[in-house]
């Protein structure tokens, strides 16, 4: 029993490195899904992140 707990926990830290780029790409993934919905509702990056405005202005 000893034997196999071992094997797993080696098996767990050379596969945990390997996954730890998945975490940058998810990440991103989700800024990027956010920044399109956001854009959708219609906001700009700007500084500061303001909504755009309508077309029609007071003149």
């Amino acid at each position: 029993m000893k034997f196999r707990k071992i094997i797993s926990l080696v098996t767990l830290l050379t596969v945990l490195p390997a996954l730890s780029g998945c975490w940058y790409l998810l990440a991103g993934g989700a800024g990027a899904y956010g920044g399109y919905k956001m854009k959708e509702k219609g906001y700009t990056l700007q500084n500061p992140i303001t909504k755009e405005k309508s077309s029609q202005t007071s003149k």
